[in-house]
């Protein structure tokens, strides 16, 4: 299975946007459509290329097979098949590029309207040898680049701060040639790849933005904040009851939860919430709840104890703090 090779050019309109996937063949016997890819996303303004292959029977009772027509569309009228350059829609922004058996459309300055379903429909000289490839090919246009999101593909750390290798990431392909912006705390510090390396720390936030896009930036990303920690029922605890400890930080990307009793190494529970039931004296100290992510770890603790056969809690603290 062969497809069709794709181009990146720049146009001068401005860019030429692609998103290979594995190919998929439609079709049944010896006709079919191999599509490039099947989704495609792409910028407002830029250039797009929709690539295929297409096959048919070399001979059919002996008569040779010759394509008489080949043409793209993406709707139906009348039970005709409109080919989209006589669609006043694309009046002078497609183009056509066929090879042996290939076939790409192009094309340029792309609008929110253009995202549609673009299927290639061929006519041989057979009797019945009409063919089009169906399913398509989904192309969506956006005009902002909403769905970014800043990725922590490595992180080392050390004792004060963390050394980490960021990367902004869309679901929307992006030309590797497009610059970006980075941001520390919401003010902008760099401009260059999809890709930083920086060292941070626990109080700093970053997040990223498509260079004349800066109106779309990524949430930003940061380590968890001093987390809270509280303790149900409040006020006296009666021995032998239950005791729930919950615990919650303000992190991007969430936060984990494990919680520790101090003095002890291994955790006592993870997650946010932890029970303890039939709680007995032996019970009582201090527990501590961890919340960590990619970019660091904060700690904040809980003091149980008990005095003449009911427990009592103390107000939340912190412990100490970490990254």
């Amino acid at each position: 299975m062969r497809g069709a090779a794709m181009s990146l050019s720049a146009a001068a309109s401005g860019f030429v946007v692609f998103l290979l996937s594995v190919s998929v063949v439609q079709g049944q016997d010896d006709w079919g459509v191999t599509y490039t890819s099947t989704e495609i996303c792409a910028l407002k303004g830029s250039t797009v290329d929709i690539s295929c292959t297409y096959r048919y029977p070399s001979r059919i009772n002996d008569h040779i097979t010759q394509v008489k027509e080949k043409f793209w569309f993406t709707r139906v009228s009348n039970n005709d098949y409109v080919d989209i350059r006589s669609d006043p829609e694309y009046s002078g922004r497609v183009q056509y590029i066929f090879g042996n058996n290939d076939c790409t459309l192009r094309i340029t300055d792309l609008r929110e309207s253009d995202s549609a379903e673009y299927k290639l429909r061929f006519i041989t000289n057979q009797h019945n040898g009409k063919y089009t490839g169906s399913p398509g090919v989904t192309l969506s246009v956006t005009g902002m680049v909403t769905d970014l999101q800043v990725q922590v593909s490595r992180l080392l750390v050390y004792k004060s701060y963390n050394r980490a290798e960021l990367k902004c990431h869309s679901s929307c392909r992006l030309p590797d040639h497009l610059h970006y912006v980075w941001y520390k705390n919401r003010q902008k510090m760099w401009r260059g790849t999809s890709s930083y390396s920086v060292s941070v720390y626990p109080a700093d936030s970053y997040s990223c933005a498509v260079e004349g896009y800066e109106k779309f930036p990524s949430p930003p990303v940061y380590a968890p904040r001093v987390p809270s920690v509280s303790v149900s029922p409040s006020g006296e605890i009666v021995e032998g009851s239950s005791v729930t400890l919950t615990c919650s930080s303000d992190a991007n990307p969430a936060a984990n939860y494990t919680w520790y009793k101090e003095n002890e190494v291994s955790p006592k529970a993870s997650g946010q919430i932890f029970t303890i039931t039939d709680f007995r004296p032996e019970h009582s100290g201090n527990y501590y709840c961890e919340a960590q992510n990619r970019r660091g770890r904060h700690n904040s603790t809980l003091h149980l104890i008990v005095v003449a056969g009911k427990f009592l809690h103390s107000a939340t603290h912190i412990l100490y703090q970490k990254s």
